[in-house]
């Protein structure tokens, strides 16, 4: 029924519709009139200290549900800052709506105060860009946004709010929400597959991107362990599956470990599930792109899928495993292989002792597997700090792994909030660069306003680890815009208000982490590591290419 309100409101109320439970936000004055609708709604307003920290927790959140994370920023210098979370949730396939002002319609194209062409801008990296120019169709838009950003393949949605529209009457009445497509595989795509199979030697089972739910995961353990089919993960998608299921070889990308590599590459069938056959799996195209492959995924563009290409299915992954567990059996099929590659990915995984210089990250990893809950969520952002928690930290079921695919910093600490906020039954771990916490780190603010028990680890090498050590083996004896001088952490820490306590050496690190575990909100431990190590060091054939 017509409730006549702004349109500014009316944006608030078809969130409300949408199922939308929390807003991440950065106050800007072009967009006065849905903060002002925001005031009396159950939505949470998060405010957060960073538009790319807003952001990062949008994309945060889209991953944890599968329903688009949402964001709000102003014009100008505000969707800049968000930009990034735009991109991350881009290449990382991950649902989210992008809420920026913009100038009164107006005045554009004036070079006014703030002004930006979202199209212009976002054209590349978002699935659709919408301008709310209509007071009239600002509930349409909004429900258009939340479908698209979920449909086919997942990824973000632009909406800019032009600053005067927003303030003009509307009729007030919203929309149901518009339900997202969910293909399923027809009886003729579980044919081509188990066709495929039956004359594959070495097939090998791919998981990745968003989407898999509790039940997928078993799902997908049942059937491969029935079919003796090994089971790889996507880079920085390994909560796909139980970590201890027999047929789970390891993950791939950066860090992966030498047997899982050469899994993919003495395959001879392929099936990949919800991620395509990019560079990062396949070491930059080197290995596994001759060999026979599906993509399985509602995306029927199968975009970034590269090499041979034999069958598309389009359906959800959880649709696909769900058929599969009882119809792609191998009967008589030899469960050796798939066991041999298990064994080696729990040998790789074993926690070890990486040096004795500072805190021993290895060692401290497997203190944190001991002292920790089994199954906390993990956060991190980009750099060599992440090779230990994706190495050491199993994962048991999915939602247990926070990070950006495509490589952004400062994702850990904004993730771990969202994290918190959505999942507060579950501890929440961040393991975060020196280089990598000072990009979002102040969105511990937020932790510390809510009291989320967040845990953080701060690994202080003194510099941009990654790129020195890729500048060590290219231009030896020659570091240039990579050394650090950092905070003292711990301070830091305590000046928001949170726990900190600095470790210097591997003796203090149990005391530490079980005094931050105790803490009653969020918790910084500032680990001073060697600056030479790069990575586990006991097993080298893990570290960064």
């Amino acid at each position: 029924m017509p409730n006549p309100c702004s349109a500014g409101h009316l944006v608030v109320r078809q969130l409300e519709r949408s199922g939308v439970e929390r807003v991440y936000c950065v106050p800007g004055e072009s967009y006065l009139d849905v903060l002002d609708g925001l005031y009396d709604s159950p939505i949470d307003t998060v405010v957060c200290r960073h538009e790319g920290g807003a952001g990062f927790m949008a994309v945060a959140e889209g991953r944890l549900t599968g329903r688009p994370g949402v964001a709000m920023v102003t014009r100008g210098p505000g969707a800049a800052n968000a930009a990034i979370a735009v991109h991350t949730a881009w290449q990382d396939a991950t649902p989210m709506v992008l809420f920026a002002g913009l100038i009164p319609a107006g005045q554009r194209y004036r070079e006014s105060f703030q002004e930006f062409d979202p199209n212009a801008w976002f054209g590349s990296t978002a699935k659709r860009v919408l301008v709310l120019d209509d007071p009239a169709a600002a509930a349409g838009i909004v429900a258009e946004a939340m479908q698209i950003a979920v449909t086919g393949r997942p990824g973000p949605v632009v909406v800019g709010l032009p600053e005067t529209t927003l303030t003009e009457p509307t009729d007030g009445v919203t929309l149901p929400p518009r339900a997202p497509a969910r293909p399923s595989p027809s009886p003729a795509d579980l044919d081509a597959v188990a066709a495929l199979l039956a004359v594959a030697k070495a097939p090998v089972a791919v998981a990745g991107g968003d989407g898999w739910t509790e039940q997928a995961a078993r799902d997908l353990a049942e059937w491969a362990e029935a079919a003796a089919l090994p089971v790889l993960t996507d880079f920085r998608a390994y909560d796909a599956i139980d970590h201890d299921s027999p047929c789970y070889a390891g993950s791939l990308g950066y860090g992966r470990s030498a047997s899982a590599a050469a899994v993919l590459r003495d395959s001879d069938l392929q099936l990949w599930l919800g991620c395509p056959r990019g560079d990062v799996p396949t070491d930059s195209y080197t290995i596994g792109t001759d060999a026979a492959s599906v993509h399985i995924g509602p995306d029927p563009a199968a975009h970034g899928h590269t090499g041979r290409l034999d069958a598309t299915v389009v359906a959800t992954p959880a649709a696909f495993v769900a058929a599969a567990r009882d119809v792609l059996v191998r009967p008589g099929a030899d469960p050796a292989p798939m066991r041999t590659a298990h064994e080696a990915h729990r040998a790789w995984s074993r926690p070890a002792p990486d040096g004795d210089q500072g805190v021993d990250l290895g060692a401290a990893f497997g203190l944190l597997r001991r002292n920790l809950e089994t199954d906390p969520i993990v956060t991190f952002g980009a750099g060599n700090h992440a090779i230990w928690p994706q190495r050491y930290l199993p994962a048991h079921r999915p939602g247990s792994l926070l990070a950006p695919r495509n490589g952004a910093m400062g994702f850990g600490v904004p993730a771990a909030v969202a994290a918190a906020l959505v999942r507060p039954d579950r501890r929440v771990l961040s393991v975060a660069g020196d280089g990598c916490f000072m990009m979002n780190g102040q969105e511990l603010a937020v932790a510390v306003e809510r009291r989320l028990p967040v845990l953080v680890l701060i690994v202080d090498n003194g510099c941009y680890a990654t790129i020195r050590a890729h500048q060590e083996a290219h231009y030896p004896g020659r570091p240039s815009g990579t050394g650090l001088s950092n905070p003292d952490f711990a301070e830091l820490a305590r000046a928001y208000g949170a726990f900190g306590a600095t470790v210097t050496h591997t003796g203090e690190f149990e005391v530490a982490l079980r005094k931050a575990l105790d803490a009653p909100g969020p918790a910084v431990l500032h680990l001073r590591t060697d600056p030479t190590t790069r990575g586990p060091l006991s097993r080298p054939e893990g570290a960064l290419r």
